[in-house]
């Protein structure tokens, strides 16, 4: 006979999250193995410790709430917004260790900001010397942003807890909602076969690119491997400081923006297209959003450098402003030029431009940051059918539509929610402002570096930095991890959290 305990949520929680942190750090093997591989003995020791605190931790809570029995044979929602939102706020402690172990960080507060960043494919780092980091380092540092990006909750409940009977709930705690076949485990094996086809094809299109512009086949395939990792997952990290402009290259450029967009479209898309239904990338009303704000944003920062002259071919315009704006637009984070470059040279037009489609973002269900292309597009949808409500006769009643994978309707349940995490976005975008602008940031400034940050784009005018104040390394962890996570998952963290709280007051 199974035992109860007298807190069965704290068990269930205590449970799942603990499987899940065991099965994120046993992809710790990897780097470590990795490093092994290429004599870095340090840094094989520095991963054998994490994994034995980790997985140390990870079997204790498993073991804690291993005997709680589920409400009804199933899970409640709460539980898998509480477990999606502590596990990966406890993983990030967990795999910042290696960080800390390196000496390339500066301290804990650092070394979680990275994680957090790379959990949350947004690309800005605090990582010291980046151009002589480990390779096993490297690894794991692009390892957190591609699966970070898929989903590590839902993937490592795919794979070692065997009763997945509400593990929807995880899914959609973890910021997606796309069904691609009737039973979580198909769609998050499908999503993973996508992304695994796709690292396959890119790494091998990267390293041959790699080898055409000089690199060393080693260097070739590790950089490929890297940069495809961080493109798909939208995540804009790179194996060297420069970012993208290490390569000095116009093919790798353009293979590279090839990835991070269709790493930027929903699951739901690509899923249909292979089975066949081609039309859905014309007829999807997120791909039609992220054309609008990309050409939009593209040919108003045009407008704005037109008068600079720095960019006069149509080459050096594609480089410099085309492929930063989808790269903000994707909420990917590969940059072409220097950060001081958007004040200095972009202007107030240029900077509005990049700044706009970094909080637009790209599709739902996906691995990009932002709105997201769906929400925005639901939103203008619904104001011109309104307009139209109100131009045409009261008796003509219609039904409004907008094409997502299906046809579906426009009702006001969709356009509330939509509109409300926009609001939220907007609120935690104008917060990030204002504290950047209370420490002495100029507002311009603040408002790139917070639409970045609050749109996991990962794209930086330099205010991201170890020197940088404390309190806005932290508030720019929640706003990355409230962002991806889309706020549900995390006020249902707090919301427990402050439940229990409540009890215990009340029992003491």
């Amino acid at each position: 006979m199974v035992k109860e305990i007298k807190h069965p949520t704290l068990g269930i929680i205590s449970y799942y999250t603990g499987y899940i942190i065991v099965g994120m750090s046993l992809f710790m093997i990897l780097p470590a193995s990795a490093s092994a591989l290429f004599r870095e003995w340090n840094v094989v020791l520095d991963f054998l410790i994490s994994l034995f605190i980790s997985l140390s931790l990870g079997m204790v809570l498993v073991l804690f709430g291993r005997n709680t029995r589920l409400h009804n044979g199933r899970l409640m929602w709460k539980h898998g917004f509480v477990v999606a939102s502590l596990s990966w706020f406890v993983l990030m402690f967990l795999c910042a260790i290696p960080y800390l172990l390196s000496g390339h960080m500066n301290s804990l507060l650092d070394a979680t900001f990275d994680v957090m960043s790379g959990f949350t494919t947004t690309g800005v780092f605090l990582l010291q010397d980046l151009d002589h980091i480990s390779i096993g380092l490297n690894l794991w540092r692009h390892m957190l942003t591609f699966i970070g990006g898929q989903g590590m909750v839902v993937l490592a409940l795919s794979f070692l807890v065997r009763e997945m009977a509400g593990a929807y709930k995880f899914y959609v705690g973890e910021g997606k909602d796309v069904a691609l076949v009737p039973n979580v485990r198909g769609t998050t094996q499908i999503i993973w076969i996508i992304s695994m086809v796709y690292l396959f094809i890119g790494t091998s299109t990267l390293f041959i690119t790699g080898l055409l512009i000089g690199l060393n086949p080693t260097n070739a395939f590790l950089h490929g491997l890297f940069m495809f990792m961080a493109g798909w997952s939208t995540g804009g990290f790179a194996p060297n400081q420069q970012n993208i402009m290490f390569y000095h290259s116009f093919s790798f450029e353009v293979v590279s923006i090839l990835f991070f967009i269709l790493g930027s479209m929903n699951f739901g898309l690509h899923y249909a297209i292979i089975k066949g239904k081609k039309m859905e990338f014309l007829k999807n009303i997120e791909i039609q959003s992220f054309l609008i704000t990309s050409l939009t944003g593209s040919a108003i920062a045009a407008v704005a450098l037109a008068k600079s002259g720095l960019y006069s071919d149509s080459v050096a315009l594609f480089r410099r402003v085309v492929f930063n704006i989808v790269s903000a637009n994707t909420t990917t984070g590969f940059g072409t030029v220097f950060a001081r470059q958007f004040i200095l040279e972009w202007g107030p037009l240029g900077m509005l431009a990049i700044t706009l489609v970094m909080l637009v973002g790209g599709s739902a269900c996906s691995t990009a940051g932002g709105f997201k292309g769906l929400r925005v597009g639901i939103v203008v949808k619904a104001f011109f059918a309104d307009m139209r409500k109100l131009l045409t006769s009261e008796r003509r009643v219609k039904i409004e539509k907008y094409h997502h994978i299906k046809d579906m309707v426009l009702d006001d349940a969709v356009v509330r929610t939509s509109s409300t995490i926009i609001f939220l976005y907007l609120l935690m975008f104008t917060g990030a402002t204002m504290l950047g602008a209370y420490f002495g940031y100029p507002v311009v400034d603040s408002m790139f570096e917070a639409a970045s940050i609050s749109g996991n784009v990962g794209l930086s005018i330099g205010i991201t930095a170890t020197t940088m104040p404390s309190a806005m390394k932290i508030y720019y962890i929640f706003a990355m991890y409230l962002g991806r996570l889309e706020f549900l998952s995390v006020f249902a963290l707090i919301g427990v959290m402050a439940q229990g709280v409540k009890t215990w007051l009340k029992r003491a």
